[in-house]
């Protein structure tokens, strides 16, 4: 099968485009899972020692603490660290968006350097030995003990946090034109498994069915967790007022 029958994003909404250039059929997420195979947490790591005493979102906007974080403008996962962190100060001050956006411009006045992506801030961070404190997703902080040894880096899991939904969907226009829709199917089926969910586990995302994420519930720790329709209304309005040109986050950190 070829890698385009079946497309995974990290937010629902690259999808969304997809589907307006008519390459997928607009109805994607209109399942019981709304198309998403798993999630993530937003979540800060830091280096083994905890040099800095960082404990939570608050620690991060300390002076003195470089926080190494993607650009919104150009990575999803950045985009999720951004809401995750906006999501905390409405909370913490009673949904107050002035609040809220000052907690955004200390964090990222602590911003030494904007990569394009997430695994560019990993590498920022890990390898160039650049920044205090990494934001990023719960499961790339468990590669990095994997993949450069446990002994890099530590995380925080803040008590409230952002479920970052990964969306998965058949290309249809690619499948109908190669007649592959019934293999994508059997494997976009297949994603929604306990098997495959258990695979899912097994790479530290969280899983979406029920059983299997309670059989690992010991590996993920417990987060109370917001969602980007609970806190926001939805992806059109942090489209419209955070991500479009001009909007709240060009008025925050403008070409960084």
């Amino acid at each position: 099968m070829h890698v385009t029958n079946v497309t995974t994003w990290e937010l629902t909404p690259d999808v969304d485009n997809i589907a307006k250039a008519g390459k997928i059929d607009p109805s994607w997420s209109a399942g019981p899972n709304k198309g998403i195979v798993s999630s993530s947490v937003v979540v800060i790591a830091y280096r083994k020692g905890n040099p800095k005493n960082i404990h939570g979102w608050e620690d991060i906007v300390k002076p003195g603490v470089q926080v190494i974080t993607p650009n919104p403008k150009t990575s999803g996962g950045a985009r999720w660290n951004y809401l995750a962190a906006w999501g905390y100060a409405l909370e913490k001050w009673n949904n107050d968006e002035a609040k809220a956006k000052e907690f955004l411009e200390q964090i990222f006045k602590n911003v030494p350097v904007l990569d394009t992506g997430a695994r560019a801030s990993t590498i920022t961070f890990v390898e160039r030995g650049i920044g205090d404190v990494l934001v990023t997703f719960e499961t790339e902080v468990q590669s990095i003990g994997t993949q450069y040894g446990k002994d890099k880096v530590d995380l925080v899991i803040p008590p409230v946090s952002l479920r970052a939904d990964f969306p998965v969907s058949i290309v249809d226009k690619v499948v109908d034109e190669r007649g592959s829709r019934k293999i994508a199917n059997a494997y976009l089926n297949y994603l929604y498994t306990p098997e495959a969910q258990e695979i899912i586990a097994a790479h530290f995302n969280r899983p979406i069915d029920k059983d299997v994420a309670a059989k690992h519930a010991a590996d993920f720790a417990p987060v109370r967790l917001l969602t980007v329709e609970d806190v926001f209304g939805g992806w059109k309005k942090v489209n419209e007022e955070h991500l479009a040109n001009g909007g709240i986050l060009d008025q925050l950190y403008v070409n960084k």
